[in-house]
Formats: C-alpha cells, structure tokens, sequence
C-alpha cells in the first residue's frame, strides 16, 4: 500500500489552481492594511452607515405602526350612536371574556327601537350577530387612527393584516433575489439607489391608498427595499476595513443604527399621531442615496471580478488620500498584477449550485438564516400580544439591541461565528419556549425580551457571518439570496401571531422549536473568524471549507493508524 498517495493527490489538485487565483485576496488585505485598516475613510464610511440602518428598521418594522390593532373595539350600532359610550356598549354588546368584558366580533340581534325606550340590554337569550355597521374603536392603547380602524380590519377581516405583512415579505423575497443580481452585474452603488428609490416610492405612495390590494401593492414596494436599502453599502464598508476591525463594524452599525432605528420607531409614531405622516416621515430619508455615488467607493472587490483595474486603485488612491497613508508600491503592485490576472466568473447564483461544496454550505446557513429570521421577526410582532402596553414592550424588546450585539462584538472574534450564532439561538428558543406556559403579562414580557436579547445575537452573527462564507463574485448575489431565504421564513411570521387565535401560546412554542433546530443546524458550517474575505471560489475553498484541505498526516503516524 502506498502510505504517501494522498498528500501527492493534494499536492497536484493544488498545483492546477492558478496561484494569482489563490492571493488577490491575501492581496486586497495587504493594500488595506497599507491605506489603513480603520483610517479616517473607513470612519466616515461607517458613520455614513447610521441613516441606511434607521431606514433599514423604518422600512422592516415600519408596517407594525401603521396597522396596530386597538385591543378594545367592538360593533357600531348606528341607532344607539348618541348615547355615551360605555352604555351604548353595554345595550348592544354581548359579554365575553376579554379584558374589557365585552365581545369584539359580536352584537345582539335585537329590535333597538325598543332598547333605546327602555335603555335597559336585550333579554337573557338574545340571539347574536356578526357586526353589521362596522365597528368602534376605543383608542386608549393605540392613541391614534391606524389603517386597520380606520378600514374596519379586524375580526374575519383581521387575517387582511397578516396578509398585507406577508405580501410585503414576498415584494424583499423579490427584491432581494433581482437586486441581488442587479448589484453583482451592475454594482453595489447602483443597487442601494435603486433600493432606496423604490422603497421611498412604496412608502409615500401607501398614503394615497383607499383598500387592501392597492395598500398591498404599495407595501411590496416598500419590501423590494427592505434588504437593498442597507445591505449592500454594509457588505461594502466591511470589505474596506481590516479583518480585526470587520466583527465591530458588522456588528456595532447594525446595534447603533438598526437598533436605533428600532428604539425611535414607537416614539416617532406616537408624536406624529397619524400614519400617513409617520410614512412621510419614514420614507422620504430614503432620497438621501442621492448622495452616495457622491460619497460612498463602489466595491474595489467587484470592480475587480469586472476587470476595472484602475477604477479600483483609483478608488485607493482615494483612500490614501482621505486617510494620509501611503501604500507601498509593492504592496500595489502586487494588487495590480494579481487583479488583472485573476480569472472572470459570471457573477451568478448558478455558481453556487454548480460547486459542491459551496452549495452545502449555503443550504445549511439558509436553514440557520431563515430559523433566525423567523424567532427574531415573530418576537418583534408579538409585542402586541403579551399583555403589556405595546409602545413600551416593543421598547423594551427593542433596548436590547445594543447591549446584545455589544456583547457580541466582545465574543465573536474570540470564540467563533458558529458558537455565537448556535449557542445564543438555541438558548433564545428554550427561553421562548418556557414563556408559553407563562401567564401572559409582566413574565411572558420578561421573557421575551430575554429571548429577543439572545435572538438578536444569533441573527446579527449570521447576518455578519453570511458575506463572510461567501467568494466575491457571487458575495452581493449569494448574500441576497440568503437574506431572501430569511423573509420567505419572515412571510409565515405574521400567521405565526395569528395562529394564536388557535391556541394563545401556540406562536411562542413555534419559535422555540425553529430556533433549536436552527441553532442546531448552525454548527454544520464552516468558521470564518480571523479569515479574509475569500475573492474566488479557490480561496473560498480553502477559507470557508478548511476540513476539505487539512494537511495530510505524517507518514509514520499513517503506517500506525494502519
């Protein structure tokens, strides 16, 4: 038996790769690391970031504000509309066990001529009926006029809120997917203005909506954006700072700026006060993408995989310039050669598919992304439904943004992408779990903001971790597709908080159990941590799939094992 036929096997797989192949990667971490890792540009740069994440979080959670449903509300009766409030509930509603003590989907069937003679409520045995006039809302919980009070969609029109949320979804299923593309063909910079452009012509145009589907259609172009708007400038900056820098850049402009945006959301709806101009004011940021091909580099990694060598050493020219350094020539030189000598790939999705082992990792970190897109999405819109003020516990849900992925940021260079997008999961789905069988309140609400804190954890790791599994050529693409994976899951969430009305505990015991499996699916993937970003699917392999290339064994401990 020949004891050294495998390290000769490897020796010559390695051998047909190209070597300019295996180092534009180690190459563009060089110049980096010459301009600067985290130079006044790269600064700039992630200060630019903070209106793009605020959008990113108006635009995500933004509908949740617009369609709060009042908790009290219950069927008009025209006949009785002079009365006072209390009494004229009293007469035509029947008792159920609701917090207010009245039924919200039924009234008496009964001769109100005769109520209002004796103003006394219908005989013991009355029969009921659905609502026949509509309905009337008390806004003590929800201070203002939403979209669901004022087009009545509540009880068997209820299910118009989720779906109109879940049409949303399927506009970022579709966004992210051409986008995706878009960004890989035509680049970065291009993609986030046309995502921005879109999502601020869905959101002011849902001001001049009158029904569902117009409403609908609005909401899908607003959800094209959803991932766009902010994506593609985040993979952008981190490819422009350095490997010890990229874990708090990635992590700190998602905690700062989408937490932010997260924590302003409730506050902003309750001083406007009308959800028409909560959407101007959530929507017309969005036009500030005017500015960035003024100021914001388009990717030199892509630029690259597009043969634009120059436009991508003028772009570090750039940097040098704004940052006071100066790359070393070889260090440019290098660059220069090995760019224009690297080997172009169409930009596709099919590449994925056609690698083997490309196309396992990416299954398995879509199973993980979608778990976390799911336990972090119905989390957020179950703050409606846990017993406490909804403005406050979407705050409180909210306020563990930051100090969550501040914690992140200490852990996950240290102990790896796979152990903080696993660990924090599981855990948050355990915790999930246990507050179904709590009363539903102050614990359900302590709770779930425990399990929030550590989803949020898992879903800024993997979202950190999903450019970082992925070569240059299909990163924007790949990453796309990934993150539309997240709202195919994220499209079931608001059935998830309807499924209560099957059994009130049902969606949190549905978190639970996606986010351990999730979580569990999570440690089949490859470590990234400490790793540049892979430029082709060569480094890829060698970066991402390291198990695939482990050293070969020393011949004499092979001749033992044997």
């Amino acid at each position: 038996m020949d004891l050294n036929v495998k390290p000769k096997e490897n020796n010559s797989i390695q051998a047909i790769e190209p070597p300019e192949q295996k180092q534009i990667g180690a190459a563009l971490e060089a110049v980096i690391k010459d301009v600067g890792e985290m130079g006044l540009y790269q600064k700039l740069l992630f200060v630019g970031m903070m209106p793009f994440g605020f959008v990113w979080a108006f635009v995500y959670l933004g509908h949740m504000f617009v369609t709060p449903t009042p908790q009290e509300h219950w069927c008009r009766v025209p006949e009785l509309a002079e009365l006072a409030i209390e009494l004229r509930r009293s007469l035509s509603i029947p008792t159920s066990a609701s917090a207010s003590g009245y039924d919200r989907c039924l009234m008496y069937d009964a001769n109100w001529t005769q109520v209002l003679e004796s103003l006394q409520p219908p005989a013991p045995g009355t029969p009921t009926v659905p609502c026949r006039h509509g309905w009337e809302f008390l806004f003590e919980d929800i201070p203002y006029s939403s979209v669901v009070s004022e087009r009545d969609w509540v009880c068997d029109r209820a299910v118009l809120v989720a779906w109109s949320q879940a049409i949303s979804f399927l506009g970022s299923i579709v966004g992210g997917i051409s986008l995706g593309y878009f960004a890989d063909m035509f680049g970065r910079i291009p993609a986030l203005f046309v995502a921005n452009l879109v999502g601020c012509v869905g959101g002011v145009a849902t001001i001049f909506t009158t029904g569902f589907w117009d409403f609908s259609l609005c909401r899908f172009l607003v959800g094209i954006a959803c991932d766009g708007c902010f994506l593609f400038l985040y993979i952008l900056v981190l490819e422009y700072v350095g490997v010890r820098h990229r874990a708090w850049v990635a992590n700190m402009s998602i905690a700062l700026y989408f937490g932010g945006g997260c924590l302003a959301l409730p506050w902003l709806a309750l001083w406007v006060a009308d959800w028409r101009h909560f959407l101007l004011a959530t929507s017309l940021p969005m036009l500030l993408v005017v500015l960035t091909p003024i100021l914001v580099p388009e990717s030199v990694g892509w630029l690259v995989s597009k043969g634009r060598v120059d436009e991508a050493v003028t772009i570090l020219r750039r940097f040098e310039k704004i940052n006071k350094t100066k790359i070393s020539q070889e260090a440019l030189d290098e660059f220069i050669v090995v760019a224009k000598t690297t080997k172009r790939h169409d930009e596709s999705l099919i590449i994925i598919f056609k690698n083997k082992n490309l196309r396992k990792t990416v299954f398995f970190l879509v199973i993980s992304f979608m778990a976390c897109a799911l336990v972090f999405d119905g989390l957020i819109r179950l703050s409606e439904h846990l017993g406490l003020d909804f403005f406050l516990t979407f705050t409180f849900a909210s306020a563990t943004e930051i100090p969550s992925i501040a914690l992140l940021v200490l852990l996950i260079d240290r102990f790896g992408r796979r152990k903080l997008v696993s660990g924090p999961l599981i855990l948050g789905g355990v915790i999930a779990f246990v507050g179904a069988f709590v009363p539903r309140g102050v614990a359900s609400v302590a709770l779930a903001v425990t399990a929030r804190f550590f989803s949020n954890m898992a879903y800024s790791a993997v979202i950190q971790w999903t450019p970082e599994l992925l070569p240059t050529a299909v990163r924007a693409s790949g990453a796309s597709f990934v993150h539309v994976s997240g709202f195919v899951a994220a499209f079931f969430s608001p059935f998830l908080v309807y499924s209560e009305r099957v059994w009130e505990d049902l969606p949190l015991v549905l978190v639970g159990v996606a986010a351990v499996v999730g979580g569990a699916v999570a440690l089949l993937l490859p470590e990234t941590a400490g790793r540049p970003l892979p430029q082709t699917l060569a480094e890829w392999d060698r970066i991402a799939a390291p198990r695939a290339r482990r050293a070969p064994r020393p011949s004499h401990l092979q001749a033992n094992t044997d």
